[in-house]
């Protein structure tokens, strides 16, 4: 579960939607999409102060514009999703030929792609 960041101006309590940074040796202040992470030295402003936002005199404001294709998930991500959700829930297959021979390794726990497998020839018995 993440908690939504909000507008760093004070007494504003929007959602943020973008991420502002300042580049002092370049006198410059980036505006661009929301980061991933908070950032210490970054600014999240909401829409309004975003579109309001000046930069003092003698700075450069930049603006980077969000790219939409990357403001949601992709339809593959949608596909991977709904794949591992379908893996997890397949039920684990009946034992199929040579389950019952001895030498064959038996499934004994399975964890997403993961099996556990007991060496047939140890001794589970310790006597």
């Amino acid at each position: 579960m993440s908690i939504a960041r909000i507008c760093s101006r004070a007494a504003c309590h929007q959602p943020a939607v973008s991420t502002l940074t300042y580049v002092y040796a370049d006198s410059t202040c980036v505006l661009g999409p929301l980061a991933t992470y908070a950032e210490p030295h970054c600014y999240d402003l909401c829409a309004d102060h975003a579109d309001r936002l000046t930069a003092p005199n003698g700075w450069e404001v930049i603006r980077l514009a969000p790219d939409p294709a990357a403001a949601g998930p992709s339809s593959d991500d949608l596909e991977a999703l709904a794949n591992a959700v379908r893996e997890a829930a397949r039920p684990l297959p009946p034992p199929g030929p040579g389950a019952g021979t001895p030498g064959a390794p038996v499934e004994v726990a399975r964890r997403r792609h993961l099996r556990m497998l007991q060496d047939p020839g140890a001794n589970t018995s310790e006597g």
